[in-house]
């Protein structure tokens, strides 16, 4: 309706999901400055980090939060758990925005045997409208198939709004066999590039799709020197414009 006519126009933006493994590189050995680098390389306005926290303990962040403002100009979204523990983000999620006017901060519990999470922004960036969604699904399917029903669900919320969900969804499989079929209205078992292992990828585990009025313009992994030994994953990246009324892709 209104929001959709009013940026019809559209507006580019590069995005990336990045899972940084707690920031040990495929050498074993753990250097938050590495990620730092690779978060400078890739130059986005949007990132989603998965494992941006220890993971056992108080979950304490392994970046330095300040030194991302510095060196990226991206904001790190503001989430503190239950417990007020010093993780960064929501279950390792970890959300950067360049430019951005927060609205809404949602953190989400994703159902499963194990504790996994979803953060859900909704914000502007230079004044157009962008919902976030950023998850890291689960290990087993029967979990990731209970996980993905939910993230469609929230994106069905998005009442127009241009929205973009990214992460690890731990699924290389396609449909009928893997865990992406909920997905499908955000679409589905569309392109996707291998992110894993970062030495040499293969699997397609890292995932960008887009819905409700934006269009991804191109999808890549990042690799160079220092990718492919900061982490077990390459990130993801890709241009998207917003406020179009495209058709979903992934």
């Amino acid at each position: 309706g209104r929001l959709r006519r009013r940026f019809a126009l559209g507006m580019k933006i590069k995005v990336a999901s990045y899972n940084m493994r707690k920031a040990i590189g495929t050498d074993r050995r753990r250097s938050p400055e590495r990620v730092l680098q690779v978060l400078s390389e890739i130059d986005a306005d949007v990132i989603a980090l998965q494992e941006a926290d220890r993971r056992f303990g108080a979950r304490t962040g392994v970046l330095d939060l300040g030194e991302i403002r510095e060196r990226t100009g991206l904001e790190p979204v503001p989430l503190t758990d239950r417990l007020g523990r010093s993780a960064h983000g929501w279950h390792g999620n970890l959300v950067l925005l360049r430019n951005a006017e927060l609205e809404d901060i949602r953190p989400v519990h994703l159902p499963g045997l194990e504790p996994r999470g979803a953060v859900m922004v909704d914000a502007r960036l230079n004044g157009q409208p962008l919902r976030l969604i950023a998850a890291h699904l689960g290990l087993l399917r029967s979990s990731r198939l209970l996980q993905t029903q939910l993230l469609s669900r929230l994106q069905d919320e998005a009442e127009g709004r241009p929205t973009v969900l990214m992460g690890d969804l731990n699924e290389w499989r396609r449909a009928p066999f893997g865990a992406l079929p909920p997905l499908r209205n955000l679409g589905g078992d569309g392109r996707s590039v291998p992110t894993y292992p970062a030495r040499r990828p293969f699997l397609p585990l890292d995932r960008i799709y887009t819905c409700q009025n934006a269009e991804l313009i191109d999808l890549a992994a990042h690799q160079t020197p220092l990718s492919r030994i900061a982490s077990d994953h390459l990130p993801l990246t890709a241009r998207i414009r917003l406020g179009v009324d495209a058709p979903p892709s992934l």
